[in-house]
């Protein structure tokens, strides 16, 4: 049965999903039951099932064909990557196998705002380049990627027609300035309207975002991102190493000095 923590669609929608991925609900052809048996077996009403099948159909989930039936639509290619370096999704996209693209792009030289001046440590408007740009899986958009640069560090006319979408990548080929390491916050949210539009998903569907500062050798951060990644397309993780001493259990009767059962580090996984 559908529970109570989220509008009645989303709910069903996630049972609907669930059916699908154990296997319970397609057969050997990907049909789907009708919308009668479904909205029965749920527990939701007939409109309600489709605000929940047009969800899915969104999300490139399920494929409806009109006086036949409703689908599972083949299976996405999935980016899986581990966290532990700093990468492009270009990088990470090429060692799984999985082809994009860039799309719709958006370059402008422009003043600095107050949050991106605060996160690149420079003066509120101070000249900034803004690199805007969706990222395709064959014609689906995957991700939505915003990197912000002073000026003094890269400019549009560096980026050229050649540019692939990767400043990340553009700034490693030119190896100045050298890059140290990224400060990275990963964040789940909701989209609002015009993330929804350039990635075709719902107002509210479930977005993992990275927001960084990339931090050159000389302490100085040259660019700040926000990088919004699709749901269905990307896998994270990241190996996490066991502090010893932690592994430490408290004193008590007949454990003086005895050490904790050995922990082992596995890895974490952040899906989206």
């Amino acid at each position: 049965m559908v529970r109570r923590n989220l509008t009645l669609a989303r709910q069903a929608a996630q049972e609907v999903m669930e059916g699908i991925q154990s296997g319970a609900l397609a057969g050997d052809d990907g049909l789907l039951p009708s919308e009668a048996a479904l909205s029965q077996r749920i527990g939701v009403s007939r409109a309600t099932l489709r605000e929940a099948l047009s969800q899915l159909e969104q999300g490139g989930f399920i494929v409806r064909r009109h006086g036949i039936g409703t689908f599972v639509s083949p299976r996405h290619p999935l980016v899986v990557a581990g966290l532990e370096e700093l990468q492009s999704i270009e990088t990470l996209a090429q060692r799984t196998g999985v082809e994009i693209h860039m799309g719709e792009c958006e370059i402008r030289e422009r003043a600095a705002d107050p949050g991106e001046a605060e996160a690149l440590k420079i003066a509120a408007g101070t000249p900034v380049l803004a690199v805007e740009r969706v990222m395709l899986s064959g014609d689906r958009p995957i991700a939505f990627l915003i990197d912000v640069v002073p000026t003094d560090i890269l400019d549009a006319g560096e980026l050229g027609d050649s540019f692939d979408g990767s400043v990340l990548d553009l700034l490693l080929r030119r190896g100045d300035p050298p890059l140290k390491h990224s400060h990275t916050e990963l964040v789940a949210e909701a989209a609002d309207s015009g993330l929804a539009q350039r990635l075709r998903l719902r107002v509210g569907d479930p977005l993992l975002t990275f927001t960084a500062r990339l931090v050159a050798a000389t302490g100085r951060v040259v660019d700040y991102s926000v990088s919004y990644f699709s749901p269905g397309h990307f896998r994270f993780h990241v190996i996490r190493r066991v502090n010893q001493l932690s592994s430490q259990v408290p004193e008590g009767p007949g454990q003086r000095g005895r050490a904790a059962d050995p922990v082992v580090a596995a890895p974490v996984e952040a899906r989206v």
